[in-house]
């Protein structure tokens, strides 16, 4: 896990149902003890990996599924794709298709017959 990765799994911790005010309660057994996910480079802590960390589908992706992610051609952002075919994570996904949608639409307007073409 590189400084960024650390930071944002940092902030991640903060939404941990058993993270209090810098505390583990799950390690708590009559005295306070520190989240060691909170305090190392790598994922320790089971509860973060299965139910903290795919909140961010990034760092998800970064860190667990390095062979099966993929680069977005857009953003160039890593993504895990659903299919053998996709080219852009699931927030580019939606752009793309709008914007080509767009463009199909008015493609399909200028060639209408029903609107009449235009005569030379």
């Amino acid at each position: 896990m590189n400084y960024q990765q650390y930071r944002t799994a940092r902030r991640l911790v903060h939404n941990c149902c058993n993270y209090d005010g810098g505390c583990c309660l799950l390690l708590d057994n009559g005295e306070e003890c520190v989240c060691p996910q909170s305090i190392t480079y790598s994922l320790v802590c089971r509860w973060f990996r299965a139910a903290v960390l795919p909140l961010d589908a990034g760092l998800c992706a970064a860190l667990l599924h390095r062979a099966d992610r993929r680069k977005c051609v857009l953003c160039g952002g890593y993504y895990l794709p659903k299919s053998n075919r996709a080219k852009y994570c699931p927030e580019c996904a939606v752009r793309m298709k709008r914007a080509k949608a767009t463009e199909r639409k008015r493609k399909q307007r200028q060639n209408c017959h029903a609107l009449g073409l235009k005569k030379p």
